[in-house]
């Protein structure tokens, strides 16, 4: 489909990302893609701040309760998010906008990911065992190969299993075999790309506003409900807003401290957002959400 188009509309989080891509989606005639890494949950509604139906306006939204909170993903499950968007936007003669404060998955979507090698049953049983002493397996890679393991943090615990499933597979160290098997870029067309941009100090009154209202809204009770539900145990219930009203409800904090922790929590995540946007993305219009609400409506 020759006149299919689309856009990307980054920003930190608590930008207004959300309800403007949803005014340009009406405008265009697209639907949008979400890329969030807890909005892809259902149950997970108001700690997300995942735009409720009405918020939504009639858009269809991918990327948007795909997941319970139990299931696991990882970068391929936004790649298939992705490719599905534009079969549908083709079928349906709609355009797409891609959205989210997650920008690392947009940027694997233009840069592509490696194909990985299978692991067997055995293979994989024995990552999930060295992976119980994460560390060890970082240093040890480390030492069969410093190039590739030097630009993983010791934290990335998601990177040093990929990359030791690659030598448990091959025998091989991880840059020898990316360098065989270079990733392949998802999206090959020109993209534009929008980032919302914010004066820190207004940014910090906008997220202290929406934690505010996010609690007034029943925060604490969701959250009640999540762990009864699926146990602390998902990976999603360390996320910024869960993890702090789970200290509350064991009595670490009381309610101010909650929505302040979340506060400062939500804004340090703001800046490391907006940190990344800046040293990963190219030729990016930037704008506050009023001049980029003026330029592309």
């Amino acid at each position: 489909m020759s006149n299919f188009k689309q856009l990307a509309l980054i920003g930190p989080t608590a930008s207004g990302k959300s309800s403007l891509a949803v005014k340009i989606a009406q405008r265009s005639n697209a639907h949008i893609l979400s890329l969030d890494s807890l909005s892809i949950y259902r149950d997970i509604d108001i700690v997300s701040a995942k735009p409720t139906p009405k918020e939504r306006g009639g858009v269809h939204h991918f990327g948007i309760d795909c997941l319970y909170p139990d299931e696991g993903f990882d970068v391929t499950t936004f790649i298939s998010l992705y490719q599905d968007s534009v079969r549908r936007c083709q079928n349906e003669k709609k355009n797409l906008v891609i959205v989210g404060g997650t920008s690392f998955y947009l940027k694997i979507l233009l840069e592509g990911i490696s194909e990985l090698p299978e692991l067997s049953e055995a293979m994989r049983l024995e990552s999930a065992r060295q992976m119980q002493r994460p560390q060890a397996v970082y240093e040890r890679l480390m030492q069969i190969d410093p190039n590739h393991m030097q630009s993983i943090k010791p934290e990335d615990t998601y990177r040093i299993e990929k990359a030791l499933g690659v030598y448990l597979a091959t025998k091989r160290a991880p840059s020898a075999y990316f360098r065989e098997y270079p990733p392949r870029a998802v999206i090959t067309a020109p993209l534009p790309i929008y980032e919302i941009v914010w004066d820190r100090t207004a940014l910090r009154k906008r997220i202290a506003l929406r934690t505010e209202e996010m609690i007034g809204a029943g925060l604490i009770d969701e959250i009640i409900s999540l762990e009864k539900k699926y146990t602390r145990a998902p990976n999603c219930m360390r996320a910024i807003g869960i993890k702090e009203t789970l200290m509350y409800l064991d009595g670490i904090y009381d309610k101010k401290m909650l929505t302040e922790k979340i506060t400062i929590n939500t804004g340090r995540l703001a800046k490391r957002q907006t940190t990344f946007n800046r040293s990963q993305f190219d030729n990016i219009t930037k704008g506050s959400i009023g001049e980029l609400e003026k330029l592309l409506l």
